[in-house]
């Protein structure tokens, strides 16, 4: 799904490394106006005993060759082929994959003890040395993969564990390493210009064939370290087109399908779609520096008018969560950081709304997301029902985005992702809210703010982070500096006798080797 918070450009390669084994096997079928692999001929890959395949429908091609360094990566890890050193509970909380324990021997050094008898696809076996190697390559690709903007890593190992030193004390090393985007793959994924994950990577399934952006064969990989797949592979096709994703559940030409359009949900049946909370909030951010909305009654009466019932019925047809701050249910820690001493100093800094009497504002977003532009018409009809007489400049997210970041716009509609590759919140805060954010939209510069960040992002992980994660939630609603409307949820489709699917808010997990499709 587009990603509107400020990422670097990947620019597009091509998947290197052995001939695709499968490749004469895959057929292109043309279904509803998507296009599907078809799954293998050769009689192990059948099922029977051996277990049926999976027949997966994704939204997005690769965009870059399938590189893990790239976005890409997520695709990796939500087919169960490339893996980490870390993996995160539903809090967040760092847990053991390709490293069984850490430990932390300085404010700047962290040690990882990593997992014995481990398997890479072509083979060889997961050593201290080769984790060190696909670590650093990461740390020298250009770009640099997106959780490594603005941090400094130093790797080393020895015979059993890796040594990781940072420029900078970083409470977050561990959950750092669990992106998809810091994959550990086999030494001969890095021999060609770009790396490569076929037959490379240490998990339940082995990437077989890339057919291109038309799809890509994974098979069941007997070498496995964990528990083995219960599926004997996994066909992707890449099928932008969302009626062709929601046809191709309803006719089981895919077992399981990737972002099910809100608009095509009714026409599946209902047993078969699974709405999963995204960490996605759409915001209407208010330029606190100038014009009318440099007030904060005035922000307040902004606040006050808007019906989040109404937007979530009406543009969303119910398939969304009404926003109670910026962080939503994929975060399902945040509910319980929300107690009445979060309540009382939000709204110890909140002001009493003030009246306007035809108080003209712009209104900016954008049509990359067509829900957006639906949003702004309610938004306008609630804002001009309390006096406030609105603009609309709704253009192409690339024409809108500068304007946006100078502060052109009274007010502003974004969804945003909320929890980026850390798994942790507190750098979509400090981007959006700090004095010195990248991504600050609504002007906003307050300091007992920046002093709460500043406190959240030193914090260790854990009880303490979310605390001091809900203290700066509550100081910037209590400013009015954004007015939360709505977290979004993503339709994810399976088909009857599918089990063992994962719902994962942070789309990094989706088939595992728990999958499996009934007879």
């Amino acid at each position: 799904m587009t990603d509107h918070s400020p990422a670097r450009a990947v620019r597009p390669r091509s998947v290197r490394g052995p001939v695709p084994r499968l490749l004469a096997g895959l057929a292109c079928l043309t279904l509803f106006g998507g296009c599907f692999n078809a799954a293998p001929s050769t009689p192990s890959a059948q099922g029977s005993a051996t277990g049926q395949r999976i027949a997966l429908a994704m939204l997005q091609p690769p965009r870059s060759g399938l590189t893990p360094l790239s976005d890409d990566a997520f695709k990796l890890s939500r087919w169960a082929t490339a893996e980490t050193l870390v993996m995160l509970d539903a809090n967040g909380e760092a847990q053991p994959a390709l490293a069984t324990e850490w430990k932390q021997t300085s404010p700047t050094t962290w040690v990882f003890t990593i997992r014995q008898g481990v398997k890479f696809h072509d083979g060889t076996d997961l050593t201290p040395e080769q984790v060190e190697a696909s670590l650093t390559a990461a740390t020298k690709a250009s770009p640099k993969p997106r959780i490594l903007d603005g941090v400094t890593l130093t790797i080393s190992h020895d015979v059993s564990t890796v040594t990781i030193s940072t420029a900078e004390p970083d409470p977050l090393v561990p959950q750092r390493l669990s992106s998809p985007q810091l994959a550990i793959l086999a030494a001969k994924a890095y021999t060609g210009k770009a790396v490569s994950p076929v037959g490379t990577g240490t998990g339940p399934f082995e990437l077989t064939a890339v057919n291109g952006t038309s799809g890509a064969t994974l098979q069941r990989f007997d070498g496995y370290w964990g528990e083995k797949a219960l599926a004997a592979g996994i066909d992707v096709s890449f099928v932008p087109d969302g009626a062709a994703r929601a046809a191709a559940l309803r006719t089981g030409a895919a077992q399981v399908v990737e972002a099910v359009p809100v608009g095509q949900a009714a026409s599946v049946d209902q047993a078969l779609i699974h709405e999963v909370p995204m960490p996605r909030t759409n915001t209407l951010y208010l330029n606190t520096k100038k014009g009318p909305f440099a007030d904060p009654a005035v922000r307040a009466a902004a606040r006050a008018a808007i019906d989040r019932a109404r937007l979530v019925d009406t543009v969303y047809e119910g398939r969304a969560d009404i926003a109670e701050g910026l962080l939503g249910p994929a975060l399902p820690w945040m509910a319980a950081e929300r107690d009445a001493d979060y309540t009382a100093l939000r709204d110890q800094h909140r002001k009493q709304p003030a009246k306007v009497d035809k108080v003209k504002i712009t209104l900016g977003t954008f049509t990359d997301r067509a829900e957006l532009p639906e949003v702004a018409v309610l938004l306008e009809q609630q804002l001009e029902a309390v006096g406030f007489e609105v603009t609309q400049d709704v253009r192409e997210y690339q024409y809108i985005e500068a304007d946006a970041l100078d502060g052109d716009f009274d007010a502003f509609i974004l969804s945003r992702a909320t929890v980026l590759d850390s798994g942790d919140p507190v750098a979509y805060m400090y981007s959006d809210f700090a004095c010195e954010g990248s991504f600050n939209i609504s002007q906003f510069c307050d300091k007992e703010v920046d002093a709460a960040l500043k406190a959240a992002s030193e914090a260790p992980a854990g009880d303490k982070r979310r605390a001091a994660i809900a203290k700066a939630e509550a100081l910037i609603l209590g400013n009015d500096a954004a007015v939360p409307m709505l977290h979004e949820r993503v339709i994810q489709g399976e088909a009857s006798g599918v089990t063992g699917v994962e719902r994962d808010p942070r789309e990094r997990a989706l088939i595992t080797s728990k999958s499996a499709v009934g007879s």
